[in-house]
């Protein structure tokens, strides 16, 4: 199989309130809106691939899957998620296996994992 582009999709309970989530509380760029002007599916910027919002579900599925966020500084995210109201499931805290990882969830309680890689790690020696 080889593997030209992947993404997420997520089909949530309430589109208009996980749109809000994404675009401007997590402050995802957006890549591309298609659909109907007011029922739109968008699709997200997630680094090295895509997360689709679009239609709608039961919001049941959420513990089916997590997504997993590399960012720059997860204190600095941190601050500003809670500052925009988000519920932090968990605290920044230094995992034993070297990242630093807070959890938090979507309006349907998909889990989020925001990590940060030290520059001591060695996964950080593997993207240079």
């Amino acid at each position: 199989m080889e593997v030209l582009s992947s993404r997420i999709l997520l089909r949530p309970a309430d589109p208009e309130r996980s749109h809000h989530f994404y675009g401007t509380t997590l402050g995802l760029a957006v890549y591309r809106e298609f659909g109907p002007p007011e029922h739109p599916g968008v699709v997200y910027f997630l680094g090295q691939g895509f997360l689709e919002v679009s239609g709608s579900g039961d919001g049941r599925s959420a513990g089916a899957m997590g997504i997993w966020l590399q960012v720059r500084d997860v204190r600095a995210e941190h601050g500003r998620l809670t500052a925009a109201g988000v519920t932090i499931t968990r605290e920044p805290r230094r995992e034993p296996w070297g990242l630093i990882e807070m959890w938090l969830e979507d309006p349907d309680g998909v889990p989020i994992v925001i990590v940060e890689i030290p520059d001591d790690h060695p996964l950080r020696r593997d993207q240079r």
